[in-house]
Order: C-alpha cells, then sequence, then structure tokens
C-alpha cells in the first residue's frame, strides 16, 4: 500500500488588500512499491528543508526515481534540479504511476494542472494549486490566480469528491468530511490517520 509523506507544508503570505507577496509549494513524498516519487520540489532556497526531511526518512536525492510537478510555477518546480536522476512525469488523466497511484487533471489555475491521488488506509489527492490552501476549500472559492474561473471550480469539485486527505499546494493537509487540519507535530509527517 503506498504511503505519503509531507516532507514540507506549503505557505501563502499575502499583504492587507490580499496580494500575494511570497508563496512556497509543499513538497510530498510519496512510496509505493519500489517507486519514490516527489510531487512538487518546492522555490529554489528552500533545498536544506527539503534535504534534511528526506534525510530524516533514510533517503537521498538519489533514491528518488520519479518527480512529478503539479504545474510548471517556478514555486513548484525549483528544485527539480536536487532530483537530476529521476524521471520527471507529465502524465495525463487517469495515468497509474505507480500501484495505487494515479493522476486527475485538474486544469484552472493553469492549464498544465494535475493533482495526484494515492490510495492508501485512506484516499490522499496531492492538489498543488488546484486546491491551494484550506481557506479555499472552507469557502469554496477557487484559486485567486486562476487561468478559468469555470475550470478551477470544477477541478476543486472533483478533488473533493474523492479525497479523504487533501495535501494542498500552499497550506497543510486537511480532511475533507472532518473539514478540519491533519494534525502532526514533525516535518516530514506521515499523511494518514496513525
Amino acid at each position: 500500500m503506498p504511503q505519503v509523506f509531507l516532507l514540507k507544508p506549503g505557505s501563502i503570505l499575502r499583504d492587507a488588500s490580499g496580494n500575494i507577496l511570497d508563496a512556497r509549494s509543499s513538497v510530498t513524498l510519496v512510496i509505493s512499491g519500489k517507486t519514490k516519487m516527489i510531487v512538487d520540489t518546492g522555490q529554489e532556497g528552500e533545498e536544506e528543508k527539503v534535504l534534511s526531511a528526506l534525510k530524516s526518512l533514510d533517503l537521498r536525492p538519489k533514491d528518488i526515481d520519479t518527480l512529478i510537478n503539479t504545474h510548471s510555477h517556478p514555486d513548484h518546480c525549483g528544485n527539480n534540479r536536487l532530483f537530476s536522476g529521476a524521471r520527471i512525469l507529465s502524465p495525463t488523466e487517469g495515468v497509474v504511476i505507480a500501484p495505487g497511484v494515479w493522476i486527475i487533471e485538474t486544469p484552472g489555475h493553469s492549464m498544465d494542472s494535475i493533482s495526484v491521488a494515492i490510495k492508501g488506509p485512506e484516499l490522499v489527492v496531492i492538489a498543488g494549486d488546484a486546491l491551494p490552501t484550506f481557506g479555499n476549500f472552507q469557502k469554496n472559492v477557487p484559486p485567486a490566480m486562476h487561468i478559468n474561473r469555470d475550470l478551477a471550480v470544477s477541478s476543486m469539485a472533483k478533488i473533493v469528491a474523492v479525497a479523504d486527505i487533501v495535501v494542498p499546494g500552499h497550506d497543510f493537509p486537511f480532511y475533507v468530511p472532518e473539514r478540519e487540519y491533519v494534525r502532526h507535530s514533525d516535518i516530514p509527517a506521515r499523511i494518514d490517520r496513525d
């Protein structure tokens, strides 16, 4: 059964008018069978956080064989170079990456936005900016930055319809049915109901 580990939570900082001052993506490790994949690598300058979290799991960048970016913005793919030995995938809807791990197309924030679904003890969806924060979920509003509002709303609904847990692009993971954050004291943290 696949395992999901949050290596680094995402964050977003806005000014009083709501303008984005700083955005940093979540970085997530998925292990399924022999496949070790990173979904989104964070922003350049966050290398030490990512490497430290991997090290605490007894892994090094060379142990990662697959890399998936939920979309091509630099805050989500800024550290791809850390995993130079990994194959970088740009899969489409329904493509199975490893046992229990597949792709959901979730355009709206950008046309190339995808989410990664993982069937473990619960269904986890790594949503990237298709569902960037817990607040977007709570208020049922699409990401402020989007290229197509209807697609963004549809993609959020698609994620929420299947997920037990969402790893958003710029926040901590949350439970969908309970509408509350997943509580973890340490990073990296295994994403499930331990």
